[in-house]
């Protein structure tokens, strides 16, 4: 079970990425802005960081010591909620209205809800995965328990980050204006972006360094040191949205 809930995550994954590059196309194609609420950079970005995490995300939890069935369910959880988000995503950019904080519509509440209600699950299941990872056993040797954990660790604040520019946002568009929830919601993205893929490049890093012949104790500096530019890299960039 667990197998096959891996492979249909993995080719979900795939095709979600392959949405992604698509819209890539449809931008290039057209004259639509790239930047602002109402464009096509949602669903290729949308399209390519779903998929990519998708497709980690089942990777990595072959290396967590928890049952087998819960791992299938949870990671089948998971795969519906990224083609739900994904989804709802590039049906609002093709309708060509933004789709978060958009309720003018009966279609765009429908949308807004399930990219909320997505969002939750989102959370809940990652978060299901992290604490398996940070408290319990994996499956791997020192450097790629590091590179795991902190991988791990480094994607909660891509969640963190997630749920605090969705609730400015809400709040600017319930007391403010739209205009001032898409301008400054976003006020958390370069932390997003510098976090939301560590959970592929640590545990990459070590699997490399390990097929490359290094020995464990220089692995498990390397992620050491890789892990530490990432925290230097999120100060970097969490440092313009607090000062």
């Amino acid at each position: 079970m667990t197998s096959r809930s891996r492979a249909a995550a993995v080719v979900t994954g795939a095709l979600l990425i392959l949405s992604g590059v698509v819209h890539l196309g449809v931008f290039l194609a057209g004259d639509t802005p790239w930047a602002g609420p109402v464009s096509w950079r949602k669903p290729v970005t949308f399209g390519f960081s779903f998929g990519l995490t998708l497709i980690t995300v089942a990777w990595v939890v072959g290396y967590l010591v928890m049952s087998p069935r819960v791992r299938a369910w949870l990671l089948g959880v998971l795969t519906a909620d990224c083609v739900l988000e994904v989804a709802g995503i590039t049906v609002q950019a093709w309708r060509g209205l933004p789709s978060h904080f958009n309720t003018e519509d009966p279609l765009s509440r429908t949308v807004a809800m399930s990219l909320a209600f997505g969002g939750a699950v989102l959370i809940v299941v990652l978060t299901w995965f992290a604490v398996f990872a940070l408290r319990g056993r994996l499956r791997a040797p020192s450097d790629l328990r590091l590179a795991l954990r902190a991988g791990w660790a480094l994607l909660m604040l891509t969640l963190l980050s997630g749920i605090a520019m969705i609730v400015r946002g809400t709040v600017l568009f319930r007391t403010e204006s739209p205009d001032a929830a898409y301008r400054t919601a976003g006020f958390l993205k370069p932390v997003h972006g510098v976090t939301v893929h560590a959970l592929l490049v640590l545990p990459l890093l070590a699997v490399l360094l390990r097929h490359l012949g290094h020995p464990e104790p220089r692995r498990r500096r390397a992620v050491a040191l890789a892990t530490a530019a990432y925290v230097l890299a999120v100060a970097a960039s969490l440092w313009p949205s607090i000062r």
